[in-house]
């Protein structure tokens, strides 16, 4: 049985910084979530909120409300991501609501829940859990890399984006639900809290890893992915993005997980890094797929995230990057991303053959 949860986001629900939210709203495979708390959009379903589709989950007004139309909730999530992983004034008070209500609570933002004295005590007295998933692990726990890597023979395709926020979990996640409808088993790697939220089975959270075990980790997610369930293919979640000067990630998944294959993610209205013009403009995505051949891989698809533009102008960028780089360009959330699985199917036959 699932556990009931709701998520908190603090009047960000629209929001990007709402991105662990959106993604539990999508689908999780661990919690049943049973409501949404943002005072901005109370009344409302969560889905038709986050893209228009009705999902039979309700935003609440306050917590209050939460806890006295819902029966049993067990967990409350924090369901933002904040730039640095700050948690907001208004998150913390909703928090100690919750745990008076005896909720645990259950927070994936760098400020953790253990150091803040006064939610400790409240959980002791309220006998509840705080649980900070955004930890980093013990060092007993890390690994190093091994180069057992070159073991797996299952084809690993890396799922990158130009920018943070662009879609890489959400991408990665129907791209496996799109393979596994065709009869493939095909198995994603996790790289962030909301991935294991989801329910991720094999992963780590890669901004909470000591930089010198990143690889390994990479590397022991695959391998001991490949050795449990002999998947047809695997793909690898992204992180940030190469070349985002707060936080450049992707070479690792690339070179240490032997990502032979990659999906790239590409926003066309966003000109600058995280919007902030003074972090540089984001390049091009011919040099992104350049830079990405470097490093042995290759590009197999680009899919859009279409932030910012109307249906219109995203059928139009479709068209326009399908005529400029001759490979499949997705629109995942207005036309799904199955037309990508006969080529997947093409990709495993070949390392099949290979062996």
């Amino acid at each position: 049985m699932k556990e009931k949860a709701i998520v908190i986001t603090g009047g960000l629900l629209g929001e990007a910084d709402a991105k662990t939210a959106h993604g539990l709203i999508r689908g999780t495979d661990r919690f049943e979530i049973a409501g949404i708390v943002d005072d901005r959009f109370a009344g409302r379903d969560a889905g038709e909120v986050l893209d228009g589709r009705h999902r039979d989950i309700p935003v609440f007004g306050d917590v209050q409300e939460a806890v006295g139309l819902v029966q049993k909730i067990r967990y409350c999530i924090i369901g933002i991501a904040t730039v640095g992983g700050i948690m907001p004034p208004a998150i913390r008070e909703q928090v100690g609501q919750c745990i008076r209500h005896g909720i645990s609570i259950i927070n994936g933002l760098h400020d953790y829940l253990e150091e803040m004295d006064e939610l400790v005590a409240l959980a002791a007295s309220h006998q509840v859990e705080l649980i900070d998933i955004r930890k980093p692990k013990k060092r007993k726990d890390l690994h190093f890399w091994t180069s057992s890597i070159f073991g797996v023979r299952a084809p690993v395709i890396a799922v990158l984006g130009m920018d943070c926020a662009m879609g890489k979990r959400t991408t990665c996640r129907m791209v496996m639900e799109a393979c596994r409808s065709r009869g493939l088993a095909a198995e994603m790697i996790y790289t962030g809290q909301t991935g294991w939220l989801q329910g991720g089975r094999y992963g780590f959270i890669f901004d909470t890893t000591l930089n010198d075990f990143i690889s390994g980790e990479i590397e022991h997610a695959i391998v001991t992915c490949y050795q449990e369930t002999s998947p047809d293919i695997i793909l690898l979640e992204g992180q940030s993005s190469l070349r985002n000067p707060s936080g450049p990630c992707g070479s690792e998944l690339l070179v240490s997980g032997n990502a032979r294959f990659a999906i790239l993610i590409h926003a066309p209205a966003r000109r600058y890094y995280d919007h902030m013009e003074a972090w540089g403009a984001i390049p091009s995505v011919e040099s992104e797929i350049a830079l990405i051949k470097q490093y042995g891989s290759q590009v197999i698809a680009l899919a859009l995230n279409t932030e910012h533009c109307s249906l219109q102008e995203a059928l139009d960028h479709q068209r326009h990057f399908q005529e400029l780089l001759k490979i499949p360009v997705l629109l995942p959330l207005e036309e799904g991303v199955a037309e990508l699985v006969p080529l997947i199917e093409t990709i495993i036959n070949q390392s099949r053959h290979e062996d």
